[in-house]
């Protein structure tokens, strides 16, 4: 598929306020004349690639029980055994990784395997499941529980600070290291907002919230700017309102509350937007305060609405609101019986599916986002401008 046939959607718009508030990055794309030479990644589970897994292990209270995410079928597609990622094979980070050329990005607590140093800072990723923006306090103080992980944002950045520190003699090596990195600030937010709203916060409660949350997110990107970072994407949170969880969870018999075309629950999608417009305002003025850097703003929603817009368009055969690997249901989403227990069973083609396990994508719907990512029209500019496409992982499920 060519990405002309996507609906533009917002790239435009977003596009305009790019190039008005930040002239010289037109000039620093078309004069760069070198690729990435690391990838960093912060987030949740939309790009852990293995780090609960290793934490979960590491921890001296570690349950006989392991999180279903650490058990088949998760992983089935591509690496065929799970690895802590929460989807049957690749992330969007992953996909982002192999089209400029590196292998696929290694969870930070996987260091202590790894003997070559260099190698291991040239893909570094410290998003973990179920990690939110805010500091996990500020959830006990509203009685919100995190039944995943106490990390958040400021954790993953004290973890990525302590590897510059072992890495770098001087600073002025980090700040290299960082000038030609490319560095991925998550999706991190969304799970800020799942544990209130799973745990029965009013949305007017939990919107009350969400100036903190992006205020956390771009006072962390102010900080690796500050360190030296130059080329910075920002995703947005995706459309909540579609998820099987959500759909189930808050399932109506008001038809208004539902998207004729789509079958998402309108509300709840109008709330991701106000935190994707809160975000991008803020990265706008980010933009004007360090106009040396290019920070592009990754339009995970719309790149998503696509999908449940015309899943059969795409391939996805199954539709866009019912998962792959369920305990059946409306959405085949049960949140007493999470995929990889049973009685959940999973679907014989995944890549039919948009949606995973009720709460996360498939690794096909997670590629066409990253495409969208990559080569447009979802993000105001296009990440991979600076260096051709070194993968056709686009095209391929293995």
């Amino acid at each position: 598929m060519a990405s002309s046939s996507i609906p533009l959607l917002t790239s435009v718009f977003t596009t305009i306020i790019l190039t008005c508030l930040n002239p010289s990055i037109t000039a620093r794309a078309s004069s760069a004349g070198t690729c990435y030479k690391s990838i960093i990644s912060f987030g949740d589970s939309l790009a852990d690639t293995g780090n609960l897994l290793r934490l979960d292990r590491l921890s001296s209270s570690s349950s006989n029980t392991p999180p279903h995410f650490f058990l088949p079928p998760y992983g089935e597609t591509f690496f065929h055994h799970p690895t802590g990622r929460c989807s049957d094979g690749r992330l969007v980070i992953d996909f982002i990784a192999e089209s400029l050329g590196f292998p696929l990005i290694r969870p930070y607590f996987a260091g202590k395997d790894i003997r070559g140093r260099s190698d291991f800072i040239k893909c570094s990723n410290f998003a973990v499941i179920g990690a939110t923006a805010i500091d996990d306090s500020v959830f006990r103080e509203r009685g919100i529980h995190n039944p995943f992980t106490n990390v958040s944002l400021g954790t993953q950045l004290g973890w990525f600070k302590e590897m510059l520190a072992s890495f770098c003699k001087e600073s002025s090596d980090c700040k290299e290291l960082l000038e030609s990195s490319l560095v991925v600030m998550g999706e991190i937010g969304g799970n800020d907002y799942n544990h209130a709203l799973f745990q029965g916060l009013k949305i007017k409660e939990v919107e009350s919230f969400v100036p903190l949350v992006v205020q956390t997110i771009s006072s962390a990107i102010q900080e690796l700017i500050e360190l030296g970072a130059d080329t910075l994407v920002v995703p947005g949170n995706l459309p909540i309102g579609c998820s099987s969880s959500y759909l189930t969870y808050f399932q109506s018999s008001n038809k208004h509350d539902y998207d004729m075309e789509t079958g998402c629950i309108k509300w709840l999608n109008e709330f991701a937007k106000y935190h994707n417009k809160l975000l991008l305002t803020e990265i706008n003025r980010i933009r004007e305060l360090n106009p040396h850097a290019l920070i592009v703003y990754a339009d995970y929603y719309n790149a998503a609405m696509t999908l449940y817009r015309s899943p059969q368009k795409y391939g996805f055969k199954a539709g866009a609101l019912k998962a792959c690997c369920g305990a059946g249901g409306p959405y085949n989403y049960n949140a007493s019986a999470p995929c990889g227990y049973a009685p959940a069973t999973s679907c014989d083609d995944p890549s039919l599916y948009v949606a995973w396990d009720g709460l996360h994508l498939t690794e096909a719907a997670y590629r066409f986002i990253a495409r969208g990512l990559l080569q447009g029209p979802y993000s105001a500019l296009r990440i991979n401008r600076f260096c051709p496409p070194a993968s056709t992982s686009f095209r391929s499920s293995a």
